[in-house]
């Protein structure tokens, strides 16, 4: 009969903490994996939530950007607004304007110049002309007129004919005012203006106009 050998007692006590001691290393392999898991989740988490904020702000100011260009182009577009009906009432105002200020003949200019100063008093020693088309070539194009004219009279008379020449009917725009002497209370005075033939409308329009323009010299000189 075979005898059994049992293990002593240091014998099991050491097997024992052999096992442990396996177990326990398992378990801190566990333990470490999951904790670096942790980490590893905790590390994403915190990189997506930056990346969020980034995104955030980018959006914020994006949104920011779009919304003043979009004011900008609304206040870039409020004086297009209705332009073709301030077209409209433009061209309508400027047909009025040649209408009733711009004169067709040469002629009705310096009559113009003339009653006027008859009416203040003041004497028109005398008056050159000079005339050139504004858009050469083109059939409705204005006629300017450019007057260098020499007046003699009181002082008083001669403010009141600027000032008459200013709010006449006829369009004349005064460039320069010189005066030239003074003697005995009679002021000298020199002017230079420029009005605008306005274009004819028909054939007898352009009949008259054309007849003006061909009697009148270029730089013509009308003394009174």
């Amino acid at each position: 009969m075979t005898a059994t050998t049992r293990p002593t007692f240091a014998e099991s006590v050491q097997d024992f903490s052999g096992k442990a001691r396996a177990l326990m290393t398992r378990l801190n392999l566990y333990y470490a994996g999951v904790a670096l898991l942790l980490l590893l989740n905790l590390y994403l988490l915190a990189q997506m939530f930056f990346a969020w904020r980034i995104a955030s702000d980018q959006n914020d100011v994006a949104l920011e950007q779009q919304t003043i260009a979009m004011r900008t182009a609304e206040i870039a577009k409020k004086p297009l607004e209705g332009l073709d009906g301030k077209l409209s009432t433009a061209t309508i105002d400027s047909d009025q304007f040649y209408d009733k200020r711009l004169p067709l003949a040469y002629s009705e200019v310096y009559a113009e110049l003339g009653s006027l100063a008859e009416k203040q008093g003041v004497k028109m020693k005398s008056v050159q002309y000079a005339y050139s088309p504004v858009l050469p070539g083109s059939s409705g194009a204005l006629t300017e007129i450019r007057m260098d004219a020499s007046l003699s009279g009181d002082y008083r008379p001669l403010v009141l004919f600027i000032n008459s020449i200013e709010r006449d009917k006829t369009f004349f725009l005064i460039n320069t005012v010189t005066l030239t002497g003074q003697q005995s209370g009679t002021v000298g005075l020199r002017l230079h203006l420029t009005t605008f033939l306005r274009p004819a409308k028909n054939a007898d329009e352009a009949a008259k106009k054309e007849a003006s323009l061909t009697t009148a010299e270029p730089e013509g000189s009308v003394a009174q």
